[in-house]
């Protein structure tokens, strides 16, 4: 019998990250498509859940639902789960002793963002205490841990002791990401302006994205913002000069919406230099629009030659010439760079993974 990877998928009806869940998601499907020859996926899901996703082999439903399998796997109880090969596209894996080598079973989570140990004021505490818990777990137990970029790597060596165990896998856009035939209804229900730069970050560095917002002389629409925080981002706004009635904050949008407002984008922005997956980076490269991000480590692994990377203070100036003169070369160049990345890849270096351990 051939190699079964169960792939825990933990929020398809508790969501408490869209990105996450759209990746685990897109990921299993990407297995599903790409097993090798024998081999199969299975998926592992809270009680309350259901897996509908073509081309999988079993589904093992928990006790559990999301909220308390979270809690009951923090601490290290994760009776009914079994054991083979365990793939968690997050945090969210059963984290406990096993042996790799007599019973071949192995368990891999995945870390998307270090908020967590380099912003923790920016999340629920609860978060940040789940989080790093986990982390400690995954240092105990965990065959390997992946990250999306080789900066990642780096950074999270200094933050937990793994050793070789941390491995480069990177995400990749939606699957089937692109601009909907309703984008413009869709921007009209989002009450957005004629002429926009996406700006993405945290309220401390978006700043520079509402300066490049006034010398590109373009409205500034603000995604993933977090709840109840427009009127604090349209401070900062201000206090940058450009006036409240040209910022527009939004929050968590569906993929759709999301396409669509990349759709009639100018540029996107992204100032935040922490150590996380640029989605939304990924996302306006995917579907050409010309990306100006604050140098980091993790911009240039992922950005590479496909946008501007530059400083804070650089960021007006370079959106300036993405929205004018080289607005065509930086989307041509963006598209190429967003081709890099699937799900399809991601899935086939997944299964490599597992193959090495």
């Amino acid at each position: 019998m051939g190699a079964r990877l169960r792939v825990v998928l933990d929020q398809l009806t508790h969501v408490v990250d869209a990105d996450q869940a759209g990746a685990a998601i897109d990921l299993t499907a990407g297995l599903v498509d790409t097993a090798p020859a024998g081999c199969a996926v299975e998926a592992i899901v809270p009680a309350g859940s259901s897996a509908t996703l073509p081309g999988l082999a079993d589904v093992r439903t928990l006790g559990l639902a999301r909220r308390e399998l979270a809690a009951s796997w923090q601490l290290g109880i994760a009776p009914g789960v079994g054991g083979g090969l365990i793939h968690s596209a997050s945090l969210m894996a059963p984290l406990v002793r096993h042996d790799r080598v007599h019973d071949n079973d192995q368990t891999t989570v995945t870390l998307w963002d270090l908020r967590a140990w380099e912003a923790p004021d920016a999340l629920p505490k609860t978060t940040v205490a789940w989080q790093r818990g986990m982390l400690r777990r995954a240092v105990k137990h965990a065959d390997a841990v992946v990250v999306p970029s080789h900066a990642f790597a780096a950074r999270l060596s200094d933050v937990a002791k793994l050793g070789e165990r941390i491995r480069v896998i990177p995400g990749a856009a939606p699957r089937g990401f692109v601009v909907p035939l309703d984008a413009a209804a869709r921007r009209d229900s989002l009450s957005l302006p004629g002429r926009f730069l996406v700006l993405t970050g945290s309220s401390s560095s978006l700043e520079a994205g509402f300066r490049a917002a006034i010398a590109a002389d373009a409205d500034a629409v603000v995604l993933d913002a977090p709840e109840g925080s427009e009127p604090g981002i349209a401070e900062i706004a201000s206090a940058a000069g450009l006036p409240e009635s040209r910022v527009h904050v939004r929050e968590k949008l569906t993929v759709e919406d999301r396409a669509a407002v990349f759709a009639a984008a100018s540029a996107l922005v992204a100032t935040d230099p922490g150590t996380s997956w640029p989605w939304r980076v990924v996302e306006a490269m995917t579907l050409g629009v010309p990306v100006v991000a604050v140098s980091s480590g993790v911009h240039r692994d992922v950005i590479a030659d496909g946008g501007a990377i530059v400083s804070v203070d650089e960021i007006p100036d370079a959106v300036a010439d993405a929205v004018g003169s080289g607005a065509r070369r930086m989307s041509v160049l963006g598209s190429d760079r967003a081709r890099a990345f699937s799900w399809t890849s991601s899935a086939e270096r997944v299964w490599g993974l597992h193959a090495d351990l």
